[in-house]
C-alpha cells in the first residue's frame, strides 16, 4: 500500500486538527510535496510513511516544550531553542535565511516548523554523506549538484545549495 502527497496532507492535517493547542493552517500540498520528494518518490510506502509519522510527532514534543508562552506558535528565540535541541546548531546566517524563509513576521507556526525540520535533517545527512572525511567541508562537482539540488532549504537555485553547504562548516 502506497500513500500519495495528497493523501499524506489529509493525515496529517486531521492529526493536527486534533491538537487545539498547535496553531496552524495546516500543511499544505507544496509542504507534503516537498517531504514526499525528500525521499526521491512519488508516494510513500507504509514503512516510510510510519517512520516520517513518528518524525513528526517526535518534532511536535519539540515544538510543544519550546513554545515556551504556549501561544501555539514559536518566536524567534523559541525556534532556535526548539532547534538546538533538535540537534542542530545553526551559524546567525543560516538561522537567520531558515526564519526568512519559513516564518511569517519572525512567528513559526507548526506545519512549517516541520517542514523546516525535515528539510534541514535530510540536508544535514546529505552533507555528513559527502563529507567522507569528516572535516567539515565538502567540494561538490556540478555532476552531485541536481541530486542535492531538491534539498535546498531556502528558495530552489542551485547557488544556494553550495551556500548552505558552506554555512554548515
Amino acid at each position: 500500500m502506497e500513500i500519495s502527497v495528497r493523501e499524506l496532507r489529509t493525515i496529517l492535517n486531521r492529526v493536527v486538527s486534533k491538537h487545539r493547542d498547535l496553531q496552524t493552517d495546516g500543511f499544505s500540498m507544496e509542504s507534503c510535496r516537498a517531504m514526499v520528494s525528500l525521499l526521491d518518490v512519488s508516494s510513500l510506502r507504509m514503512t516510510e510513511f510510519q517512520a516520517g509519522f513518528q518524525e513528526i510527532m517526535f518534532f511536535q514534543g519539540i515544538f510543544r516544550e519550546f513554545d515556551l508562552d504556549k501561544s501555539g506558535c514559536m518566536n524567534s528565540y523559541e525556534m532556535r531553542l526548539a532547534f538546538e535541541n533538535g540537534g542542530f546548531k545553526l551559524n546567525n546566517k543560516l538561522y537567520q535565511m531558515l526564519i526568512a524563509r519559513y516564518a511569517d513576521n519572525e512567528i513559526i507556526d507548526f506545519d512549517n516548523f516541520t517542514c523546516c525540520l525535515v528539510k534541514l535533517e535530510t540536508m544535514f545527512k546529505t552533507f555528513q554523506g559527502l563529507d567522507r572525511d569528516r572535516t567539515g567541508t565538502v567540494e561538490v562537482n556540478l555532476a552531485e549538484v541536481p541530486n542535492s539540488a531538491s534539498l535546498c532549504l531556502c528558495c530552489g537555485n542551485l547557488k544556494s545549495v553550495f551556500v548552505l553547504f558552506v554555512y554548515f562548516s
